[in-house]
């Protein structure tokens, strides 16, 4: 399928970035931009792609990005921007076509500014999550984008994949936390939107354009980014439910007794639980047997409410309404890490058992108890499958993962995915959602895109990306087929 009307194939017109153009660019920028090509920045975390080399910049500053993209442009040499690392669709890697720029943001570390009494913080690009949430605690202040990898994954690549994480239920994703970026578009001209403005109706947003684009419109070297007070009293807990239904039956109790306090609601398999100890991973559910379901969660409360009382309090409804008759309310900061640490380690138990197939799915809230039944139905009539179906269930994106039985390895059932995934992802379809959440596209689900996405937004897509990126430099292959 063509990617541009212009070009039949617009990455064989590309041009590596080796000899004169190498030359050239050295030129250009001064030598501490360029970096050794390490094998990490050809890798991604679930080894199904692999990069075919190119070469390494870090610029320092949006001038320098700017400098690179311009120099590619004009030579037609493909870019593939380099967060962290984290994603989990491939979108960092070029695994084929003429060696890219591999552009990463890690020297663009600076916080730019800090303003508490607006709730902004100014972050560039490779700012790492978690500095990002250290510098606003410091200022008595929340940024609540939490993922497992914020210790790694950078703040532009976290907004140019629009990731979710487990406070998207109260605070909602990435994209909804960013005010303004800078980043420089394909032509290498820098686009200085970088305010702090709730309210800007001026044309085209190119802020919620950009995130969620993947790189493939652009390089965000900055953004401005939304902050909240700090809750004066949270409270963790896990509760044990007979079914989906009566977790989102609890999840409905929850809001009506707590409104806006709830900050995040996952639901978890009792397969999953029982993942962590197969695995031998360090975490272990608190819990003598193990129950079919849980859910994980927690509340920030104001001043003057105590949030340990509120989850006592809805414990005892929830078991008066039949929806738990388990569980576990955490006593102190030490048992509330150790509760998300469990959860947390789920998706490290299924790299080690290793998938079939995996799914980031969206649902609507009603219908995910009857998917997870109809699918488990569809996905035991391709074989003998475990499935693991966990995840952010207050704003119905689940994982739901494929598995070999026990004792059996992902080897011998390599060849199923497409089709494990084909009939689950037709499932999804049939339900009005998304077989992808929260980890984008990328280059492994470029197919999956084509094959579910609808024919009117794929063919707007394809115009943009014309319009933008003319000449197919930008993360070259990545959530549009090159």
């Amino acid at each position: 399928m063509p990617g541009s009307p212009c070009h039949a194939d617009p990455m064989s017109d590309l041009n590596p970035a080796t000899g004169p153009f190498e030359q050239t660019l050295r030129t250009k920028l001064p030598e501490a931009a360029f970096r050794a090509l390490t094998p990490g920045y050809l890798e991604e975390p679930r080894g199904l792609f692999r990069g075919q080399g190119g070469l390494l910049v870090a610029p320092r500053s949006t001038e320098e990005v700017a400098t690179v993209i311009r120099a590619c442009a004009t030579a037609r040499v493909g870019v593939v921007p380099y967060g962290g690392g984290t994603g989990l669709v491939g979108g960092q890697v070029m695994p084929e076509g003429p060696a890219p720029v591999i552009l990463s943001t890690e020297r663009l570390t600076a916080i730019r500014a800090l303003h508490p009494s607006e709730n902004v913080l100014v972050a560039e690009a490779g700012v790492t999550l978690a500095e990002v949430q250290n510098a606003a605690e410091a200022a008595d202040r929340l940024f609540p984008l939490s993922l497992a990898s914020e210790g790694s994954c950078r703040i532009g690549g976290t907004l140019a994949t629009n990731a979710g994480g487990v406070n998207v239920l109260r605070y909602g994703t990435a994209r909804e936390l960013c005010l303004g970026l800078e980043a420089v578009l394909p032509d290498g001209q820098v686009w200085h939107g970088l305010k702090r403005l709730r309210k800007d109706n001026t044309g085209y947003d190119l802020r919620d354009l950009l995130c969620g684009a993947e790189g493939t419109l652009g390089v965000i070297t900055a953004a401005s980014l939304r902050l909240f007070p700090r809750p004066a009293s949270v409270g963790t807990a896990l509760l044990v439910v007979p079914d989906p239904q009566a977790a989102l039956d609890l999840l409905a109790l929850a809001g009506s007794r707590l409104g806006g306090g709830v900050s995040a609601f996952e639901l978890i398999s009792g397969t999953g639980m029982g993942f962590l100890a197969e695995t031998d991973c360090p975490t272990r559910a608190p819990f003598v047997t193990l129950p079919g379901w849980a859910v994980l969660i927690e509340l920030g409360l104001g001043a003057g409410q105590d949030a340990e009382a509120e989850l006592l309090n809805l414990f005892e409804a929830a078991q008066e309404a039949g929806l738990s008759s388990d569980g576990v309310i955490a006593q102190s900061e030490a048992q509330r890490a150790a509760l998300w640490q469990m959860r947390e380690e789920i998706p490290e138990a299924n790299r080690r058992l290793g998938s079939v197939s995996s799914h980031d799915i969206s649902l609507p809230l009603s219908v995910i108890p009857e998917f997870l039944r109809r699918a488990g139905e569809v996905v035991a009539g391709l074989g003998p499958f475990r499935v693991n179906a966990f995840g952010h269930l207050g704003d119905g994106n689940l994982h739901y993962n494929v598995f070999p039985p026990k004792g059996r390895g992902k080897a011998e059932f390599a060849g199923r995915r497409a089709e494990v995934a084909e009939a689950v992802y037709a499932l999804v379809q049939d339900y009005d959602g998304s077989f992808s959440a929260e980890h984008g596209v990328g280059r492994l689900k470029v197919g999956d895109l084509e094959r579910f996405g609808d024919p009117a937004k794929l063919a707007a897509m394809r115009a943009i990306k014309q319009a933008l990126d003319p000449q197919g430099i930008m993360n070259p292959g990545a959530v549009l087929r090159a």
